[in-house]
């Protein structure tokens, strides 16, 4: 069988390609290109040209995954109608794959060009992951589960920012549980009410009772407890100079008002998904059967495996997701602690952890498994622990998406199952 080795390296203005046969030698002249729907083009057209020159039966297409500057290329030669008859293999490597190979190849230049010559040598030396067929119906998806993804991390950096602010302007509010959150209505409402910290120390404290019950709508068992607590923290709190009191005012309303916004953004975008979802009602069903399996769980975990049928079983799915150990032997020694790889699909990991820490919760066969593996951790027992919960996790999703079944209890050892 002939093989085509195609090596890109794609910048957000151009790409750079090698094109080597199956014996290393350049098939074409190295080639430039826009990254354009054109410069595209001209790339399928010359490893056409290098197919029927060299009677070509299978073309291997590389590129180092950096960003989202090959996005549109990597999905334009998958579907490419007229590559299909060549079965191009489409991968995108992680940088440290082709940072480790180039390293083999000996002293050599640090240049655009040599990047893309290492992708296609690597290409050429095989043992490459199994190429997962890109499946178009869930790309959509896909962008709507990594933007709240995004606005929810944009949301926890704004609040920590804010927490920060807060603590210069009231330190003991943020050292002392006055309200249940700093984010609470009562809580956010504190500063359009009060301009100091000595404007709430001076006011009344009935005034201070009405305040609470009027922002916290009556839910407060004990109003007058919240207030007292409240002059107290303002009394042992710093006192910070007048001229900086309007500059942190502003800081702290801004901060809020982004949490705000956010928080809107956040309830748009799952009400997206939530429509989005409709599509993949089968899959949906199947995981949210489970409990602790939400809809934005679920919906994350369709999105990035994007078709269970790409995956032979759950150890190729735990391998994509970055939910695999290294392993390290020599003659007579293995050592016991290993560590977690993590190279695989940052998201896909993000959502089995997030399952898996649902799971504990709610499924004693999960959380007697969490517990075990907590008490054999000798250090950052948590995290050991729910990561491996999570792979653990892998094979229930796997089994659930591959049968299409809803979830069912394990019997319990007495013999009856749960309802």
């Amino acid at each position: 069988m002939n093989k085509l080795y195609v090596g890109m390296d794609v910048s957000q203005n151009d790409v750079k390609v090698y094109i080597l046969d199956q014996e290393g030698n350049e098939a074409t002249h190295r080639f430039c290109v826009d990254n354009n729907p054109q410069g595209a083009e001209t790339i399928v057209n010359n490893i056409l040209k290098c197919c029927r020159s060299l009677s070509i039966n299978k073309v291997f297409i590389g590129l180092e995954s950096t960003s989202v500057y090959g996005w549109h290329l990597q999905f334009y030669l998958a579907d490419h109608q007229e590559l299909k008859p060549f079965d191009p293999m489409i991968i995108s490597f992680n940088s440290k794959i082709v940072n480790a190979f180039k390293k083999s190849l000996g002293e050599q230049p640090k240049n655009d060009w040599f990047d893309a010559l290492t992708v296609a040598e690597r290409l050429r030396f095989g043992r490459l992951p199994k190429s997962c067929p890109v499946d178009f119906r869930y790309l959509a998806l896909q962008r709507l589960t990594r933007h709240r993804f995004h606005i929810v991390d944009n949301i926890v950096r704004e609040k920590n920012y804010y927490l920060s602010n807060l603590f210069l302007k009231f330190s003991r509010l943020c050292q002392n549980q006055v309200f249940s959150t700093n984010f609470s209505a009562t809580a956010t409402q504190l500063f359009d009410e009060f301009l100091t910290l000595d404007d709430i120390a001076a006011r009344p404290l009935d005034e201070l009772v009405d305040f609470i019950v009027e922002h916290g709508k009556e839910l407060f068992s004990d109003p007058k407890a919240t207030a007292l607590a409240l002059k107290d923290a303002v009394r042992k709190s710093y006192r910070i100079n007048a001229s900086v009191e309007n500059s942190l005012n502003f800081v702290i309303k801004s901060c809020l008002d982004n949490i705000q916004a956010l928080e809107k953004q956040k309830k748009a975008t799952e009400k997206a998904i939530a429509q989005e979802i409709l599509g993949f009602n089968n899959q949906y069903l199947c995981l949210t059967s489970v409990k602790g399996i939400g809809p934005t769980i679920a919906a994350g975990l369709i999105s990035e495996i994007g078709g269970i049928s790409r995956f032979e079983d759950d150890n190729a799915l735990a391998k994509f997701s970055g939910l695999y150990w290294s392993e390290y032997q020599s003659a007579d020694f293995t050592a016991e602690d290993t560590y977690l790889k993590r190279t695989g699909n940052e998201y896909l990991r993000y959502y089995f952890i997030q399952a898996a820490d649902q799971l504990r919760k709610y499924l004693p066969e999960y959380s007697q498994y969490y517990t075990r593996k907590y008490n054999e951790a000798k250090t950052h027992k948590h995290k050991r622990a729910l990561v491996l919960t999570a792979r653990k996790a892998v094979r229930l999703i796997f089994a659930l998406l591959r049968e299409e079944k809803l979830y069912k209890p394990p019997a319990p050892k007495g013999g009856i199952s749960e309802k």
